[in-house]
């Protein structure tokens, strides 16, 4: 008996995926609930498993795009191993007797040829353009190599190029003193180590930061949608992850209401599910607002690309020891550059420069981050 291996519906929008990996060889025993294949679609990953024991069967191989639903392989129930295919008999010889030798024909003359005509000399020339059969360039083995774009890396292609496409884009920047982050940091680790299993991070204070500078600039945790202005009144916020294949951003719910531990361990579970090739669908939907932090690559400036339904990305940056004045002295902080790109039909200049500034000053006071002043 034969169970088919269909492709599952991975989520509303998805209709297609790649056949990323077979875990098991065709012909290969296996057990209900063995890992078979991995799915990489345009948004998640997924990892199909057997239904059945028996004997695989891949139809579809690696590399191949498949729409959801269609069959990729089948697993053939009862054990053992796969028959080899029977080959056709080969066929009797045939004893084929030589044809017996004709008389030789009798010696016709040889016909006369008359004299060729002399013709006029034409030049050839090129053929027209069209009939050119067209030619690709030599390329030379082991100077490229060629494969196909992942669903997952075309989609963010798509979306970038989209959101430049749709939204009037404007970054405005600002830098943030991160001496007093940095101190309370140093001065709770260990104890907050102790007490909830994870370090306390940079990006806890950043997401507690933009919850109170979308509470004091609504119009920042908004959207367009045809011709409606949309207010969001949560604080849904995604949380840009490099991962292997390509950038995700999960969405912190309710970070308003979150302590700094639970947006800790938040943020590294999403960050070992990228990993892993196994966020759900679901964790990268419905943010308001994006956070991205280009500064764990070394990044010193940079102008982040909206998220669109999105309106606003905060671009967090390297943090890097530069001379500043303070209180009217030349002294040596550890500074950060910050990149707020808004979209300039929703958001006006003033709007995105006080949301900016807000954020420096929580981060650079972050004792009102804990008094909400």
């Amino acid at each position: 008996m034969s169970k088919e291996i269909k492709i599952p519906s991975v989520g509303e929008s998805i209709t297609s995926g790649l056949i990323a990996e077979w875990h098991k060889k065709d012909g290969e025993a296996i057990a209900n609930g063995d890992l078979l294949l991995t799915l990489e679609t345009d948004k998640v990953s997924t990892e199909i498993t057997a239904e059945a024991d028996g004997i695989l069967q891949i139809t579809i191989p690696e590399g191949e795009e498949v729409d959801i639903g269609a069959i990729v392989g089948s697993i053939e129930e009862g054990g053992g191993s796969v028959a080899p295919k029977a080959e056709a008999p080969a066929a009797d010889p045939v004893k084929v007797e030589a044809p017996a030798t004709p008389p030789p024909a009798e010696t016709a003359p040889a016909p006369i040829t008359p004299a060729p005509t002399a013709q006029p000399v034409v030049i050839a020339t090129d053929p027209a353009p069209a009939s050119k059969p067209a030619v690709k360039k030599e390329e030379i083995p082991g100077r490229t190599t060629r494969k196909k774009m992942s669903p997952l890396r075309r989609k963010i292609a798509q979306h970038l190029v989209n959101a430049q496409q749709t939204a009037a884009i404007l970054t405005t920047f600002n830098e943030v003193d991160m001496t007093a982050v940095m101190q309370l940091r140093k001065g709770v680790q260990e104890s907050f180590v102790a007490k909830h299993g994870v370090k306390i991070g940079f990006m806890s204070f950043f997401l507690k930061a933009v919850v109170q500078a979308l509470k004091d600039v609504p119009s920042v945790n908004a959207q367009i949608d045809g011709n409606e202005f949309v207010q969001n009144h949560f604080y849904d916020i995604g949380v840009a992850i490099g991962a292997p294949k390509g950038l995700v951003v999960p969405v912190v719910r309710d970070a308003d209401k979150l302590s700094f531990a639970e947006i800790e361990k938040t943020i590294i579970d999403y960050a070992t599910q990228a990993k892993e090739g196994k966020l759900a669908l679901e964790s990268l939907q419905g943010g308001v607002f994006t956070v991205s932090n280009g500064g764990v690559y070394g990044s010193l400036l940079s102008t982040p690309i909206l998220n669109p339904p999105q309106s606003a990305i905060l671009g967090m940056h390297t943090i890097q020891q530069r001379p500043v004045a303070v209180n009217g002295e030349v002294a040596i902080r550890p500074m950060m550059y910050l990149a707020l790109s808004y979209d300039h039909r929703i958001i006006d200049g003033k709007e995105a420069v006080t949301f900016l500034i807000r954020i420096k000053d929580c981060l650079e006071n972050p004792a009102r981050l804990l008094i909400d002043a």
